[in-house]
């Protein structure tokens, strides 16, 4: 029932596209909640508000399909099952995104060179996860877990330690980078009423850092967070009479 319902909401989510795309559409507090939300702030009190980072709908759907997935890594012929599942979402990817009509709010076109039409090809929507996105980041996944699925050594032993406490490095993890975000900010020379208009960010419009010390600061974090990771996996490991702990 859980996966029936999960992979419903997946492929099916997107036909709220189509009223969404219309000009005058305004989406409201219950749309930008379930299905539309991109980041939309909405005011409480004075100079309070609520973020409404991700839309319920999709996330909850493929969340719902995550936990059915654990049955097929307790089945013996796993690598067989993941081969075909990661390869099928590649295929449909493929096949919708070809039709140009369904499963992305935004449609791929030609551009000025081949290169440039296969990124406009991939470029597909997150916030919300559309079910393109969900297809081709998920599909190549499973076919990375099924070959690394008999491998042993220190490297996948590191990687089992983030998987198994994935919710508890996410969270850690946004603190950590908008703490770095924040020492940067002030390392250029802005000042703390500067900060006020860019508070969640830290990053003053027309600013930013080279790609190359983007993915510097993404490694410094996960090497970083292994210490909490790795002490909080042995705590949650050793304590399986705290039911609560599977949820983070």
């Amino acid at each position: 029932a859980i996966v029936g319902i999960g992979a419903a909401i997946v492929f099916l989510h997107n036909i709220l596209d189509f009223p969404e795309a219309a000009p005058d559409y305004k989406p409201g507090l219950f749309m930008d909640f379930l299905h539309h939300g991109r980041f939309v702030v909405y005011p409480i009190i004075s100079n309070h508000g609520f973020l409404i980072a991700y839309a319920f709908l999709p996330w909850t759907g493929l969340m719902m399909l995550g936990y059915g997935f654990g049955k097929i890594m307790e089945m013996p012929d796993r690598k067989k099952r993941l081969n075909r599942l990661g390869l099928g979402l590649i295929a449909l990817f493929i096949a919708l995104r070809l039709l140009n009509v369904y499963g992305d709010p935004v449609e791929w076109s030609q551009q000025k060179n081949a290169l440039y039409t296969f990124f406009s090809f991939i470029s597909v929507n997150k916030y919300p996860p559309s079910l393109l996105y969900m297809c081709i980041t998920i599909g190549p996944a499973l076919l990375f877990l099924s070959f690394i699925d008999t491998v042993k050594n220190k490297v996948t032993d590191v990687l089992k330690v983030y998987g198994r406490v994935a919710l508890f490095y996410y969270l850690l993890h946004l603190y950590l980078i908008h703490l770095l975000s924040m020492i940067d900010f002030f390392w250029r020379g802005h000042s703390m009423s500067e900060s006020i208009q860019v508070p969640f960010n830290f990053v003053i419009r027309g600013e930013g850092r080279s790609l190359l010390t983007t993915y510097a600061v993404w490694v410094l974090v996960i090497v970083l967070l292994y210490p909490l990771c790795k002490w909080y996996d042995t705590y949650k490991t050793s304590h399986k009479e705290k039911w609560w702990l599977s949820y983070l």
